[in-house]
């Protein structure tokens, strides 16, 4: 269980240091995909910074986790994916469900979970 384990957080870490990547890369293209998008210069800068930091913090703690088999290095990366999901159930909450939502919900709750069972099943150093 502990080799499934890390190879599915270690993919998980290189789906999200590729998140990363695009938004350096192409940043309203990328955040156009979440339902987000730059208004000025500052708002790229946002992306390019803000989102750009989540996603590659997320990936790199998470594949080093995953890499030296060391469950400490997912504790952050499992809050910032549980305060996501925490910000989008506040929002349905109180604005409303939107369907657009759900499949990144329905990703973020599964990710969670691997997280978790990533801290459970890795070795503790």
């Amino acid at each position: 269980m502990q080799k499934i384990s890390r190879v599915v957080i270690g993919l998980f870490g290189i789906l999200f240091i590729a998140m990363a990547a695009s938004f350096l890369l192409d940043p309203a293209r990328t955040a156009a995909g979440l339902g987000v998008g730059p208004l000025a210069p500052l708002g790229l800068a946002t992306l390019r910074g803000d989102f750009f930091a989540f996603f590659a913090a997320g990936g790199i703690l998470s594949l080093v986790g995953a890499i030296r088999n060391d469950a400490r290095f997912l504790t952050a990366p499992l809050l910032m994916i549980a305060l996501t999901l925490t910000g989008r159930l506040i929002t349905v909450v109180v604005s409303g469900f939107d369907a657009a939502m759900g499949p990144l919900m329905a990703v973020e709750a599964v990710i969670v979970l691997l997280l978790a069972l990533g801290c459970r099943n890795l070795a503790r150093t």
